[in-house]
């Protein structure tokens, strides 16, 4: 399915994710990050996977849960923490901070802050491809706790009767900020919630980056090819709470423990990157070690970076 030099670009692009979310909550409780700050520590696989299949001419937008999809897009690390921080260096000269960050340059609309929000403006970027025929489809994220807001199936009508080349992921790591989906799920399950509209689902295990990858393309590619919407029903977990305010007593310490040991997207492609490719384990504790180096280069730098003049204020902004 994948080749060696795949495969260790991959493991890179997860680790990176997940020693960044660390290096955030760590700078969080030094207070050089301020307000809200949702982490994605345990759902490395889902955005590395997805985006593995995904073109240049791709727009993808997700929630307020956005650290690692730019930087698996190819926003540095240094860009990104430097907007955790507030910086004028940041990705958007400070002012979006963890919960609106964006990059026309990577096609990556946010960052939302308001829950579902991005699923409407996500169908819009599917009709703005139609409408250029610019050969791109709209890669548009949402949890387990947007799945019940409104707004996300007026959207999903909209794109299944105008045929939209949109992929809907719904992220379901089970909580929605403190409530279990299990509390909250009426129906059957999440995982019919497209049925309604004619939107096929395909349900992934979004712990295995490798079933990630292979579905995901399968979806991608019927999107691009049909111009009409699927939903991918991701089935993960996050091991923080909802954000770095929340001390997550909805759940159990024993719970969380057993999805690190026995689902732990990153444990588990490192293993299976030996076992394919009978390579020393080594070559991989280098890349983490690399990686682990970037980012707390780019922690102290965006630390000493500079705040936004005050006559920043009134730029882009409408008035």
């Amino acid at each position: 399915m994948i080749d060696l030099d795949t495969g260790l670009s991959l493991y890179q692009k997860m680790v990176q994710a997940r020693l960044f979310e660390e290096k955030a909550a760590e700078l969080y409780t030094q207070g050089h990050i301020f307000g809200f700050c949702h982490l994605y520590i345990g759902q490395e696989a889902v955005v590395v996977g997805i985006a593995h299949n995904m073109r240049v001419q791709d727009s993808c937008i997700t929630s307020y849960r956005d650290h690692a999809h730019m930087l698996t897009l190819g926003v540095s690390p240094y860009e990104v923490m430097a907007e955790l921080c507030g910086k004028a260096t940041g990705c958007s000269k400070g002012k979006g901070g963890s919960m609106h960050m964006y990059s026309r340059r990577h096609n990556f609309f946010g960052g939302n802050g308001i829950v579902g929000a991005q699923v409407p403006i996500g169908t819009g970027l599917a009709f703005a491809h139609k409408y250029k025929k610019d050969g791109g489809i709209s890669v548009t994220f949402f949890g387990d706790g947007a799945a019940n807001q409104g707004q996300v199936y007026e959207a999903f009508n909209m794109a299944s009767l105008w045929k939209l080349p949109v992929l809907y992921v719904l992220e379901n790591n089970h909580y929605a900020m403190g409530t279990a989906a299990k509390r909250a799920v009426s129906g059957q399950s999440l995982k019919t919630r497209g049925d309604a509209f004619g939107i096929p689902t395909i349900s992934v295990d979004g712990m295995d980056i490798l079933d990630v990858i292979e579905k995901s393309k399968d979806a991608i590619d019927k999107v691009r090819m049909t111009s009409e919407p699927i939903i991918l029903h991701v089935d993960t977990y996050r091991y923080r709470g909802h954000s770095m305010s929340d001390p997550a007593t909805y759940r159990t310490r024993e719970e969380v423990e057993n999805v690190k040991k026995t689902r732990d997207p990153i444990i588990k492609f490192k293993n299976k990157l030996v076992e394919m490719f009978k390579i020393d384990i080594s070559k991989l504790d280098e890349i983490e070690n690399e990686v682990a180096g970037i980012i707390e280069n780019s922690a102290k730098e965006a630390i000493n970076a500079p705040f936004p003049d005050a006559s920043e204020l009134e730029t882009d902004v409408i008035l």
